[in-house]
């Protein structure tokens, strides 16, 4: 963890007298982005990176010492500063702030297929989970209890994020989706049996069409859930006023 905060903050980099140098972590971290935006993660390779900028490779460790930290530093470049806060309540900025990183997760997907071994520390994902943090205790979550709650609402935006984007890799079209959804359902109430799936059989033989939503925006689904956590938080801090 300590060399990846040192990476993501700039310390320990040494300074340099004279012109700028032309190679720096900002232009191996660009170009690494571009790569995985427009071929995916698995494009993403020090050799690759360093062909594309015109350098050998061993240039790049002179400015980033792994893949796994240039990894690191992508994820945090490409989410960025979060954008300003304009919810009028605590609700509004919780689902504000779901509804900006679910774009940010159908800009970069690769985004989604990152795993690494231990919490953000990039100034600018920290950003994003301060801002969370503030609507959640606006709300009157204490510290533990908003942090708890913050875990839940990324992995269910991540969660959701992950099934869409694996559902359009594999149908683009969204008129050839909507088909593949149908003939999901047909062959699904085909195949279900009452006794065994009654609750299955009732809610597909006679589903709720499902609202048009913007492209940009969250999905019904994940809204509603949301919407839900909302609700349990609200009464938890009623009851826990009440009792005081």
């Amino acid at each position: 963890m300590r060399r990846s905060a040192d990476l993501l903050w700039g310390r320990g980099r040494p300074g340099r007298r004279g012109p700028k140098a032309q190679l720096s972590l900002e232009r191996v971290v660009e170009a690494a982005a571009a790569l995985a935006d427009a071929e995916g993660l698995a494009a993403v390779s020090m050799q690759r990176v360093a062909a594309e900028l015109g350098y050998t490779t061993m240039s790049l460790y002179n400015h980033v010492p792994s893949k796994e930290l240039l990894l690191e530093a992508m994820a945090d470049a490409v989410v960025g500063q979060p954008p300003a806060d304009t919810g009028e309540d605590w609700r509004a900025s919780v689902l504000a702030w779901a509804a900006d990183i679910w774009r940010v997760f159908a800009a970069h997907p690769w985004l989604l297929r990152l795993q690494f071994d231990h919490p953000p520390l990039g100034p600018n994902q920290l950003a994003w989970l301060e801002r969370l943090l503030r609507a959640m205790t606006a709300g009157g979550l204490t510290g533990l209890e908003a942090m708890s709650a913050a875990m839940y609402t990324v992995s269910a935006v991540r969660g959701m994020s992950q099934v869409q984007q694996d559902l359009h890799r594999s149908v683009p079209d969204a008129t050839d989706r909507r088909r593949a959804e149908a003939e999901y359902q047909r062959v699904l109430t085909s195949v279900i049996d009452l006794s065994r799936y009654p609750t299955l059989a009732r809610v597909f033989a006679d589903p709720e069409p499902e609202p048009d939503a913007a492209p940009d925006s969250l999905p019904p689904e994940i809204e509603f859930g949301l919407q839900r956590l909302l609700d349990g938080i609200e009464a938890h801090v009623r009851r826990r006023r009440a009792a005081h």
